[in-house]
């Protein structure tokens, strides 16, 4: 566990370093398809060793960003530098990366021993090495007893696991992965997650994963490009994109977010306070925003900042709004309430059951006052 911390230590502060040389830059990026602009202008720094997430939607182009670093998609315009050598006329068999695609692309006649040992047989590796790290990736991603089997006697998980050593094996400075857990059910998806970070970082190699899965990014990456029409909206590691959104789009696509529109009344160094009918009360946050006075923004609040009273809270008429409980779901480790505000506005409220349910104060139709702290908030100016 100090070896992780370290590491994490290390690889957290080098994009902080202005002197730090990226391992892969992408400059000024365009893919077009037609009239169709699938990556639009994008510039990327990427560093050796980091774990990075592009997460979008689909149709945002992040597997078009993917495949131009792969070789499979050349841009339209703009440069794509790995390890300070331009990729343009470098086909994908010669780039040092390989790629983990969606499907696995297992072959179905071959054993899972073959499966791995493909690429080093087509580079002409001696087989004595072949043998040998074939049987070292085996052992990392624990199949080494499913050596003999096909792919159709593999479960999901294991399958993805051969596509993974499979992946792994030629030992590439960047390994690329598609969707990589997209077939797997939800228990094995997250068991699956860890295992790809504990991989990643015995061997150091530079991954980046393409998913439109928010918490699977969350879990995996040390840092998240966030896309949306074939644009890099925001990057930032998993704590800096969910806590400081910089966008409306980017709160509302990762995790689940209140948002209120308001003006802004006061925006002074130490606050600002922010008038919104949206809310049936003024937002005061505990830090200026430095914008006009009367300019709208947005306000965005996690559901889990949030807290239910039925009593009234001495609040001076500031972040505290009445409701009506209109829905309750129970999650087990949590439960999630659906409050209808005076103003007629939907709000989430997430609160953990530390309780069983029957002991709850708060139920269905019952009146509640909606508090969160003037540090929650998050304001927005688009």
């Amino acid at each position: 566990m100090a070896a992780e911390r370290a590491r994490a230590e290390t690889t957290t502060q080098i994009w902080n370093d202005p002197n730090a040389k990226p391992y892969i830059r992408i400059e000024n990026v365009t893919k077009k398809f037609g009239d169709f602009v699938a990556v639009n202008d994008v510039s990327l720094n990427i560093y050796r060793g980091e774990l990075f997430a592009l997460l979008g939607g689909s149709g945002c182009g992040k597997t078009t960003l993917l495949r131009m670093l792969a070789g499979f998609e050349q841009p339209t315009s703009g440069k794509i530098y790995i390890d300070d050598v331009d990729m343009a006329d470098i086909p994908p068999y010669e780039r040092p990366t390989n790629m983990m695609f969606q499907s696995y692309a297992l072959f179905p006649h071959m054993s899972v021993e073959q499966n791995i040992a493909f690429g080093l047989k087509q580079d002409k590796t001696p087989p004595d090495q072949i043998k040998t790290r074939v049987g070292s990736i085996l052992d990392m991603v624990q199949m080494r007893q499913f050596a003999h089997r096909k792919p159709h006697q593999l479960s999901g998980g294991q399958r993805q696991r051969v596509a993974l050593a499979r992946s792994l094996v030629k030992e590439p400075k960047l390994l690329l992965l598609d969707e990589p857990l997209g077939a797997l059910d939800k228990k094995l998806r997250e068991a699956t997650q860890f295992e790809i970070m504990n991989i990643q970082d015995r061997l150091g190699i530079t991954f980046i994963v393409v998913t439109h899965d928010q918490e699977e990014a969350m879990t995996l990456s040390t840092r998240i490009g966030v896309m949306n029409s074939g644009q890099i909206v925001q990057v930032g590691t998993p704590k800096e994109i969910y806590e400081y959104p910089n966008t409306k789009f980017v709160a509302d696509f990762i995790g689940s977010v209140n948002l209120f529109e308001g003006n802004i009344v006061e925006d002074e160094p130490g606050h600002v306070l922010i008038g919104s009918p949206e809310a049936g009360t003024e937002i005061y946050i505990d830090h200026g925003i430095s914008s006009a006075p009367g300019a709208k923004v947005w306000v965005a609040i996690r559901p889990e900042k949030m807290e239910l009273s039925k009593a009234r809270p001495d609040d001076n008429g500031r972040n505290s709004t009445p409701g009506i409980v209109k829905g309750i779901a129970y999650m087990g480790n949590l439960s999630v309430y659906l409050i209808k505000l005076d103003s007629g506005k939907e709000v989430k409220v997430t609160m953990s059951n530390q309780r069983r349910a029957a002991e709850h104060a708060i139920d269905w139709d019952d009146r509640v006052y909606v508090t969160w702290h003037a540090n929650s908030p998050v304001a927005l100016l688009s």
